[in-house]
């Protein structure tokens, strides 16, 4: 099936509209509206409301091609209930008699890496309305054949979804496995029953203002750890003895790396004697510079065999990161759950500092002052056994997806340019 290609530039093809801009004072904390955000356009970050009424163009619903323009770039076809979108957001609508709506979210996801060369701003990249809307978009004339192709690349986005939904619930049963033995204290006795439930002695610690099981200590994270390594940023392109090809994970890849939106670790050349700072299986990366107001430093993901899979060179963390290795690798999910706890019950809030505009982790002081539960060894050690294969699992999933969303982004110009066929 093949069909001519025409050009028409977006504007002539979309309709391009501009979200809102919004003073602080009409972004609340809960409303009738959630306020649709650059932060959280691609991942389920924590979310403003308001509860503005406002013309039906500044809302987008189910069914809406949308674009971000500023920070992150990219399409997206919203698919959940009405909200607000900010102004770094475009709502578009195409005129499908021209050009099919998920025809032209395709097209568009296929020429956002190139993008970055025509983008404006020294503290926040953006690209300009009129960028986009004389961008000239060269595709099939025949809107079955579009539709065509829509479908062929959606049949392989519905695989790559229904991956992120077996994702999420092998993370909440991981995560309530946890809950259940390490924070209600019902992991399984010698009889096999919940323990605290099934009266398992329980002993007051004075440090933590409460009970914990008997044989079970309180230490801090710094105990935990063996060893820290700092970040390492290189160069752009190989020079001198900046020769070891690595990929960089930053901050904004965590959320990727954890299975929470997209990786785009920059490739970078290292030092050959910063081979020691290279990621090894077992390393935790945590962020300790960035953060916003609704959103603390210290989000966090850990290497395993499965994570070094999913690449194809060495890792490192950047600057704005730190890596640590702990010293019992079966402490490893025991370490990432009751970090995540803390992290989601805002308590690295508390142990931030402030320098030159951004927010720091007191990443030192954090671990060697904040005091946790230290379960026995023998229940890490179970829990570990348990929750290792469901993170493997998880893993090989986002592996999938990489695979996938590789071999749709490769389909789309083939499948235009008829060397590929819709059968």
């Amino acid at each position: 099936m093949t069909s001519a290609l025409i050009n028409y530039s977006l504007g002539e093809v979309c309709r391009v509209i501009n979200g809102r801009a919004y003073k602080q004072s009409e972004l609340l904390d809960d409303g009738k509206y959630r306020v649709l955000r650059v932060g959280n356009f691609f991942s389920n970050n924590s979310w403003y409301y308001s509860d503005l009424e406002l013309n039906e163009d500044k809302y987008c619903e189910n069914g809406d091609l949308l674009f971000a323009w500023s920070a992150s770039f990219g399409p997206r076809i919203w698919s959940k209930e009405k909200v607000i979108y900010h102004y770094h957001i475009w709502k578009m609508l195409p005129n499908e008699k021209i050009i099919d709506k998920t025809f032209l979210f395709y097209l568009l996801m296929s020429k956002t890496n190139s993008f970055m060369d025509s983008t404006h701003g020294s503290i926040m990249l953006h690209l300009t309305k009129t960028f986009m809307e004389e961008l000239v978009l060269s595709f099939p004339k025949s809107l079955n054949i579009q539709k065509s192709i829509s479908k062929v690349l959606s049949d392989l986005d519905a695989k790559i979804e229904l991956n992120n939904k077996i994702n999420a619930e092998l993370e909440a049963m991981a995560k309530l496995i946890y809950d259940y033995w390490f924070v209600q204290f019902d992991f399984s006795d010698e009889n096999g029953k919940p323990y605290k439930s099934s009266g398992g002695k329980m002993v007051y610690n004075e440090e933590l203002k409460r009970e914990i099981p008997e044989g079970w200590n309180v230490d801090s994270f710094s105990n935990w750890i063996a060893n820290d390594k700092s970040g390492d940023w290189g160069k752009e392109s190989e020079q001198g003895n900046y020769v070891n090809k690595v990929s960089c994970i930053r901050g904004a890849d965590l959320n990727g790396l954890n299975g929470k939106g997209k990786v785009k670790s920059p490739t970078r050349y290292v030092l050959e004697k910063n081979s020691h700072k290279l990621l090894e299986i077992g390393d935790f990366i945590i962020e300790i510079s960035g953060g916003s107001p609704v959103q603390s430093t210290g989000r966090m993901s850990f290497i395993t065999e499965e994570t070094l899979e999913r690449f194809d060179n060495p890792l490192i963390c950047s600057n704005f990161c730190k890596a640590v290795t702990l010293k019992d690798e079966k402490s490893i999910y025991n370490f990432a759950y009751e970090w995540n706890r803390l992290y989601d019950a805002g308590v690295l809030f508390g142990w931030e500092g402030k320098t030159s505009g951004i927010k720091n982790l007191l990443f030192d002081s954090f671990v060697t002052n904040h005091k946790v539960v230290l379960p026995s060894k023998e229940s890490m050690e179970i829990f570990y056994n348990k929750v290792k294969p469901i993170h493997a699992k998880i893993q090989k999933n986002l592996q999938q997806n990489q695979k996938l969303a590789e071999l749709r982004d490769w389909l789309l110009p083939m499948l235009m340019n008829g060397q590929v066929r819709v059968n």
